[in-house]
This record gives structure tokens, sequence and C-alpha cells, in this order.
């Protein structure tokens, strides 16, 4: 018997960072294993796209992530290696490659799940002000540390 849940649903897919050095190239088993140091059962994440645009499963599709409190039933976590500076300081570090990895995959994902809607982690953060969207003061997290609605949009 499996000790992961099955995701029943899909509404979201969450497009994350994994908030490591800029430059510094990890693999879906590194992740694994930080995410396992920090109690996780396994990787939160359902894919990992590395520096040079290699795509690399995670947590199995099917399985209910970690990557996104109160959402992780109902999406699949997407994270590319990087996010933060040399001095750990949020920042869009994507290379050519990831982006373009990115985007391929978020369109099969979409043809798997084609009624989801494209957010960033920081997209969950909560609506302080109530004016109807997630302003920069009200962020949790930057991840993915760019603006992933509009740059998705057309997807």
């Amino acid at each position: 018997m499996s000790l992961l849940a099955t995701r029943k649903s899909t509404s979201y897919l969450v497009v994350h960072c994994t908030a490591t050095p800029e430059g510094k190239d990890f693999t879906a088993a590194d992740i694994d294993r930080m995410h396992r140091q920090r109690g996780f059962t396994m990787i939160g994440y359902h894919y990992i796209i590395r520096l040079d645009g290699r795509v690399e499963p995670g947590r199995p599709e099917n399985a209910v992530g970690a990557h996104v409190e109160g959402h992780n039933a109902n999406s699949v976590g997407i994270s590319y290696i990087g996010g933060v500076d040399a001095k750990g300081k949020a920042k869009d570090t994507r290379t050519a490659a990831q982006k373009s990895a990115m985007v391929r995959l978020l369109k099969e994902l979409r043809i798997r799940y084609p009624n989801t809607k494209i957010l960033g982690h920081r997209d969950f953060s909560p609506d302080l002000n109530g004016n109807g969207k997630v302003d920069p003061n009200e962020r949790i997290k930057e991840c993915p540390c760019f603006d992933a609605i509009p740059e998705y949009a057309a997807l």
C-alpha cells in the first residue's frame, strides 16, 4: 500500500523555483534528498527542470504533491533549478533552455489537464487588501521569481 494519496482532480499547474543558487545545477534526486531532510516522504514537486533544460520526474504525477500548502490535492508542481543569486536573494535565474523546457512541459500538461490555470507559487499568497490580486507586498514567497500568470497566459 502506497503512502502517497492519489490526486483526484487538477485545477492548477504551479510553477516554482527550487531557491537554489544561480548557476549551480541540482538533480531531482538532490531535491528529493533535501525534501526528505525537511521531513517530506519524497520530493514534493512532480517535475524538475535542470539548468540545461532536461526535465526530470519527481513525485508521480498522479500523486498528491507537497509544493503549495492548501492546494496540493488539486495541482501539479513544476520547479526549475535556481531562483536565488549567490547571496540567496530572489532572482529569475532561468536559463534559455529552462524557459523553453518549461513552455514545452506546460503545453504537454495542458493537453492532459485542459481546464487548469497556470500560476506561480507566489500567486497562492493571500490577497490581504481584497483587491482581487496578490500585490508584491502581500507575497509570502517570491517563488518562482517572475510573474508566471502573464508569462504563460497564451498557453
